[in-house]
């Protein structure tokens, strides 16, 4: 490549969330040009879209950050999310990168033209030519309504809770929250001081490790701002604990330690849960960590005020005045509260991308989301991925995850920068080998032993995660294995 043709070279990142920041500081810092488009009008992905009462991230402040941006001012050991989106923005302005975020241009369009070259269509237009393309979307952003009869006909409020109506008090009203999983037990002891009643609607049971959220006192603070080597080492201490022993339990690596989960979960109810018919009520069937583990010292006494109610009945319709369920019984409510999570599998999502020979995504992934190592798919040269497929998932920090996918994105976004290759993307025999291995190793984690189903699991019914442990991941995307991808 000419010094010209350099000097020309340029990156679309899709999305300004958590990990398309990051991707624009490490390109930054890899001298690449870049353009972040955002399709909102701000950046911070999923903690710029949620505001629900109660939000807290559940990976500890001190991992859940950026390895290039410690930062001594967390006010609690689990962050409140409005300090998590003003932390995202703060690097962004910080580093440079908000000036390169084109805010409100959604892409719709991302079309492989040839020559290692993608043509950019955005809700403001097109956007010309890039010699490759990131997308990091992230996994929480296309929110799911259930499928319930009669959902529109409610005569109250609804919404779901990330898209949370802060013009709607709350103040003795008769409140409905469907959906069970980490949003919802922290929506409810948020609210329930505050609410005539709560009724948690409950599919399935979860289990729920005893951690209190207690706030960084101010000499804590000033000693991680004193000796910032203090931060390095509390960072690198929990991501062996989170990210290392407790993924390996998951998958198999770590018996003692699922096991230990397990008795601490049950220990939690047990300690804490005194009604012996709600405890029973709230047992799940399944193993501990076959889910998220939910994290959360405030559910249980929550549940248990009198003006909260667990319903366990299943849902069998909604109508104007409220919900009723199988049991016959129909529970008025004033606003009804959708926990209910998003589609893990939306990815790049409602974009169209095509690739070599006119093959959109769509089409590609139309029976399974499968991809190389989880950062490139065969047939689409140039596009990388920040979270893609097999990415690993759970109660682990996804900016150190994102932070591994990127370092490795780069090493290949450099190489076509440097004119090494033109085009860079996986042999099919390379990504069909990485997913058969998937297949096999991922029969033995506890996301299929557990006796549970989850949003790890497709549309096929396959868990599209990481089966093996993060110290794997972080070896197997060090270093580019070239000999695996076709460079033109």
């Amino acid at each position: 490549m000419t010094s010209a043709n350099k000097a020309s070279f340029r990156v679309a990142v899709i999305g300004a969330g958590a990990s398309g920041i990051a991707t624009a500081v490490y390109l930054q810092r890899a001298g690449v040009a870049f353009t972040i488009f955002e399709r909102a009008g701000d950046v911070g992905g999923t903690w710029r879209d949620n505001t629900y009462p109660g939000l807290s991230c559940d990976v500890p402040s001190h991992l859940y950050r950026y390895s290039f941006a410690p930062n001594a001012e967390w006010s609690h050991e689990y962050s409140p999310a409005a300090e998590i989106h003003a932390y995202f923005r703060g690097v962004a302005e910080r580093l440079g990168i908000i000036d390169k975020v084109r805010l409100s241009s959604e892409v719709t369009r991302a079309e492989f033209v040839g020559d290692g070259m993608w043509r950019i269509t955005t809700t403001q237009g097109d956007e010309g030519l890039f010699n490759a393309v990131i997308a990091a979307t992230g996994v929480l952003h296309k929110l799911v309504l259930p499928d319930i009869e009669g959902r529109d006909s409610f005569a109250g409020t609804f919404f779901h809770s990330s898209r949370w109506n802060h013009e709607v008090s709350l103040a003795n009203k008769r409140v409905g929250i469907v959906g069970t999983g980490s949003t919802a037990t922290q929506i409810l002891p948020a609210i329930v001081d505050e609410v005539a009643s709560v009724s948690l609607f409950q599919r399935t049971p979860q289990w729920i490790v005893n951690v209190p959220n207690n706030p960084f006192p101010e000499e804590k603070k000033r000693a991680f701002r004193d000796e910032p080597q203090k931060m390095a080492e509390l960072y690198d201490h929990l991501n062996n604990l989170f990210n290392q022993r407790f993924a390996a339990s998951l998958v198999g690596e770590n018996d003692a330690g699922l096991a230990e989960m397990a008795r601490a979960c049950r220990q939690n109810l047990e300690d804490n849960v005194h009604d012996l018919d709600l405890r029973r009520r709230l047992t799940p069937s399944y193993q501990a960590g076959c889910k998220r583990l939910i994290v959360s010292d405030k559910f249980y006494p929550a549940i248990q005020r009198p003006n909260a109610h667990l319903v366990d009945a299943k849902i069998t319709q909604i109508e104007p005045a409220g919900i009723r369920t199988a049991d016959g019984l129909l529970h008025e409510l004033d606003v009804i509260v959708y926990a209910t999570g998003f589609d893990p599998f939306a990815f790049f999502r409602p974009a169209v991308i095509v690739g070599r020979d006119g093959v959109s995504l769509n089409e590609r992934w139309k029976e399974s989301c499968q991809a190389y190592r989880s950062v490139a798919v065969p047939g689409f040269p140039n596009l990388f991925f920040i979270g893609g497929p097999n990415s690993p998932i759970g109660n682990f920090s996804f900016l150190r995850t994102a932070e591994v996918q990127i370092g490795y994105v780069t090493r290949l976004v450099k190489m076509l920068a440097d004119g090494v290759h033109r085009e860079i993307e996986p042999t099919q025999e390379a990504t069909d080998s990485f997913n058969a291995e998937v297949e096999q190793a991922i029969k033995h984690t506890v996301w299929v032993t557990g006796g549970c189903t989850s949003w790890y699991f497709d549309k096929q019914g396959k868990v599209v995660s990481w089966p093996w442990s993060y110290g794997r991941f972080e070896a197997d995307l060090k270093q580019p294995r070239m000999e695996e991808f076709k460079a033109a």
